[in-house]
């Protein structure tokens, strides 16, 4: 192959790559090194497919192997259009859509050490959070740019950003700096309840608990704000800065706005509370006369505070009575009892987790199970 791959070269430079693929690929073995400059030729020409095949073999040889990730990098490139023209990441249903190729390219890049590269990629993307992560924003955070990644999260009122500046703010120790990324008042509406919880989070490892139950007060007092994940998430910060009794307060503020009302979401946050003040009888008692006490979901509940007052066996004849929705707890609470046989037996005859039928029927409930 002696004067080929100058010959390539001239031939590329002038234009004609195909015809400088042509003169050099019979001369190249799958896997040997010939083939190195014959795979990056190719990968640069719309190849990609065929410098992959003819690098693989060869991937236990790092001289080969290098050039397995820019081969990669460019047939990723090869499917990302152009003239992009999706109004969303959710465009394309079927193959790789362009969003998740540019999301694989970035990664790419970065891993090459280009990461201005990464970030200029992700930037062209419609949206770059996904699953309550964003890639943009953590590749800014690896690489120690706060000020863009500031910039970004300013920009995005997802919150995905903003929470990962906040993360990295508190692994630094800047505590304070943290605090101000949650109390941004210019933010959109998707984040008014994540960031409050986010900071009473903060605050109560940081040893400040009362204020992390000052933010949660304002938030669960707030018009539309006492959702039952947000007032479970008060009532623990209640029980675990042994403030119970002002969490049970609290509740019957909230049982008195909704009319006197309490359905289980809500009442059964007051079971934990309850037994922190050593009330764990009165705890099972109201549990028990509670109109939704008989269900299986309350079930869970009340075998908890039977199990915690030492009445196992009374935990397990409630399990009972609900086999097909409670065989994992009914088995753990056979085993407290020794029953090791009955427990096996529970978990051998319990139910097929997957129905063979959707069960939604397309309508919706506010009731438990949701």
């Amino acid at each position: 192959m002696a004067g080929r791959p100058a010959q390539a070269e001239l031939l590329e430079s002038w234009g004609r790559a195909q015809e400088a693929i042509a003169l050099t690929r019979p001369h190249a073995q799958a896997g040997d090194r010939m083939a190195l400059d014959v795979g990056r030729l190719m990968a640069r020409h719309d190849h990609g497919a065929e410098a992959f095949e003819l690098l693989r073999p060869g991937v236990e040889d790092w001289f080969l192997a290098a050039p397995l990730v820019d081969v990669a990098a460019a047939l990723l490139t090869a499917w990302i259009p152009v003239d992009r023209r999706c109004d969303s990441p959710w465009c394309c249903r079927s193959g790789l859509d362009a969003d998740t190729a540019l999301g694989l390219l970035a990664q790419i890049r970065e891993r090459q050490g280009r990461t201005d590269d990464a970030i200029a990629q992700l930037r062209t993307r419609h949206g770059t959070s996904v699953n309550g992560r964003d890639q943009l924003a953590e590749l800014l955070a690896r690489h120690g740019r706060i000020e863009e990644l500031r910039e970004y999260a300013a920009s995005h009122g997802h919150g995905h950003a903003a929470q990962c500046l906040a993360e990295v703010l508190e692994e630094r120790g800047n505590v304070e700096g943290t605090i101000a990324v949650y109390r941004q008042e210019d933010v959109a509406s998707t984040r008014r309840y994540h960031d409050p919880v986010l900071l009473a989070g903060l605050l109560s490892r940081h040893g400040r608990g009362d204020e992390a139950i000052a933010v949660m007060c304002a938030l669960v007092d707030s018009p539309g704000g006492a959702d039952d994940w947000v007032v479970d998430s008060l009532c623990t910060l209640y029980a675990e800065h042994g403030r119970a009794q002002e969490g049970l307060a609290h509740l019957d503020a909230l049982k008195e706005r909704r009319g006197g009302e309490e359905e289980w979401d809500f009442f059964r946050m007051r079971l934990p509370l309850l037994a922190d003040c050593g009330l764990l009888d009165e705890a099972i008692e109201q549990a028990r006369a509670h109109h939704e006490g008989d269900t299986w979901y309350a079930a869970w509940s009340l075998s908890d505070l039977l199990a915690e007052a030492g009445r196992t066996e009374e935990a397990v004849a409630v399990l009972e009575q609900h086999p097909a929705s409670s065989s994992s707890v009914l088995a753990r609470r056979l085993i407290d009892l020794g029953r090791i046989e009955d427990a096996i037996r529970v978990l051998q005859n319990r139910p097929n987790a997957e129905p063979a039928t959707d069960p939604w029927d397309g309508t919706y409930s506010n009731k438990p199970p949701f």
